[in-house]
């Protein structure tokens, strides 16, 4: 996923024309279709009605619109009040993290730092679990703040503990959401029955959300009997297709939080959900070498604020 393929998609949901779209974002026409068709393809579904004209989207493209704003908004948000800490000769801070939590929790969890220690200047590099964890390992970025499940050990991965240092900024629930049907009852009701089983949006086998909830699925006391009708890489993939009613997914409670405040999303059935730590990880500092005065800082703010709130706490994503 490149934001830009959202900004060019809100632009061309605003001018309902490519070649207009186009020109407004500074590139050419084939090469605006081919971004739109990118996103399409990452979203697994039409997102475009190209047998009207003008243009229009689908209703899996009105639902991705609004979604594509509110993402594009707290990301430029986020960007605004890290440049407001630009300062001469301040260290940059690299990040790097799942899409979800790049999107849910960065913006919020950057804010609640204002104050403690301005000026803080951020850069976020938004990926995949396992390739923010490469980031780390590959020295790209200062601290990885990603998912941890036990299911998923450490162990398994290249983050070695001798070498990395880690604290715990608290727990996010993986949960099965659907889209509600008129009466507001879940469109879908797990647990489902063998002879019908329900449609289930999924996460690509490799995916590490997709892992944990695969081995949920497998532990659950009760059977749970799903189809997989669709897979995506990435936890809006999934939701974007959940909020038009294709099916089940599995998603971050941060990701839905505005839609289960708007009834738009419900949740699929009790039973299923799953703690997820989010922690951030850096490299142990060195006995020599250059170290990043405000990396030092950062970490002894958030050793403060471990010692002194419960470990065990969820991470408060909702909206002031």
């Amino acid at each position: 996923m490149d934001t830009k393929w959202l900004e060019d998609f809100v632009s061309l949901a605003e001018t309902r024309s490519f070649s207009r779209s186009a020109q407004l974002r500074h590139v050419t026409q084939p090469a605006f279709s081919r971004r739109i068709q990118a996103l399409e393809a990452w979203a697994g579904t039409d997102l475009i009605d190209r047998s009207s004209y003008p243009t229009r989207l689908t209703p899996a493209g009105e639902t991705l619109h609004e979604q594509s704003i509110e993402m594009l908004q707290n990301l430029q948000s986020a960007r605004a009040m890290l440049r407001g800490h630009l300062a001469a000769g301040q260290d940059v801070l690299t990040f790097a993290l799942p899409e979800s939590l790049a999107f849910s929790f960065f913006p919020a969890w950057v804010s609640s730092l204002r104050g403690k220690l301005d000026p803080l200047t951020c850069r976020l590099t938004a990926l995949s679990v396992h390739d923010a964890v490469l980031q780390l390992v590959e020295g790209r970025c200062d601290f990885l703040i990603t998912y941890h499940h036990d299911s998923q050990a450490l162990q398994s991965s290249p983050i070695d503990p001798e070498r990395y240092e880690m604290l715990l900024l608290g727990q996010e629930l993986l949960a099965p959401y659907v889209k509600p049907a008129d009466d507001g009852t879940p469109l879908f009701a797990l647990p489902g029955l063998s002879s019908q089983p329900l449609p289930y949006l999924a996460y690509v086998p490799d995916a590490f959300l997709g892992r944990v909830v695969d081995g949920q699925l497998k532990t659950s006391a009760t059977p749970v009997h799903l189809e997989r009708v669709y897979e995506a890489a990435m936890a809006e993939g999934l939701k974007v297709m959940a909020l038009d009613g294709h099916g089940i997914a599995f998603l971050p409670l941060s990701t839905v939080q505005n839609e289960l405040d708007a009834k738009t999303l419900v949740s699929a059935g009790a039973g299923l959900d799953v703690a997820l730590d989010v922690r951030i990880y850096r490299e142990r500092p060195r006995a020599q070498g250059v170290l990043k005065s405000q990396a030092n800082a950062l970490w002894e703010e958030l050793q403060s604020q471990a010692t002194a709130k419960p470990a065990g706490r969820l991470l408060a994503y909702k909206k002031q």
